[in-house]
């Protein structure tokens, strides 16, 4: 069996889901020559993955290269304030849309996630990801999943995800269960209300983490 191709596109795959998932953290420089012994390839590729990545806002320029960029607090709430109308339009279209397959896909999810025991937290925000990406396909609507997925890569990249709040995880099941039953049984307007609450308290639980952080005593500023 050959080996798979390594080319800008698999390179791109793999940064960006390093970076989402907080193996590469905020301020950590991105090198052409060091990814190019990395992935075993020119700095060609390499090139034009950082370059994507940063026309995807995942990059900045630093003192040194790239670098993975920090999410500004105020733009986190804007994401918020945005995902929250479009999760809530993405229930209400799935409950529309969804077929047999999407709902089996749902059920197994939120069945795996039940089955966790006290899992890290980034474990906790990849598997809520997956769960969350598997409504959005059941929309069956190209151009929202894609709007979801680029303002979900935000989200991730914050330092702690709200799913590390003490109750949260159960709860965040239940708020799922709640939503694959409204989905389940084409209750749109259901559905929708419970997206919308869902992404609402993570917001709440957003903004106390950033009070928390900002009010550190090694707080930037302070």
């Amino acid at each position: 069996m050959s080996a798979a191709r390594v080319d800008a596109d698999s390179i791109y795959d793999r940064l960006r889901a390093d970076i989402t998932s907080g193996e590469l953290a905020a301020g950590t420089p991105l090198r052409e020559v060091a990814l190019a012994t990395r992935f075993g390839v020119s700095r060609t590729p390499v090139r034009e993955a950082l370059r994507r990545l940063q026309h995807d806002r995942m990059l900045v320029p630093g003192t040194r290269g790239l670098q993975v960029r920090t999410v500004d607090p105020h733009e986190v709430v804007q994401v918020y304030d945005i995902r929250i109308l479009l999760e809530a339009q993405a229930a209400r279209e799935a409950a529309r849309a969804r077929t047999t397959a999407d709902l089996a896909m749902l059920e197994g999810l939120l069945a795996r996630d039940r089955a966790l025991v006290d899992p890290p937290d980034q474990l906790r925000a990849r598997t809520n990801v997956e769960f969350h990406a598997a409504v959005w396909v059941a929309t069956h609507n190209p151009v929202l999943q894609d709007l979801l997925e680029h303002l979900t890569i935000h989200l991730v990249r914050t330092p702690h995800s709200t799913l590390s709040a003490p109750g949260r995880w159960a709860e965040a099941l239940d708020e799922h269960e709640r939503l694959l039953r409204a989905v389940g049984e084409g209750d749109a307007d259901g559905a929708a209300e419970v997206a919308a609450a869902h992404m609402g308290r993570a917001r709440q639980i957003r903004l106390s983490l950033l009070r928390t952080a900002a009010a550190r005593p090694d707080a930037p500023g302070t």
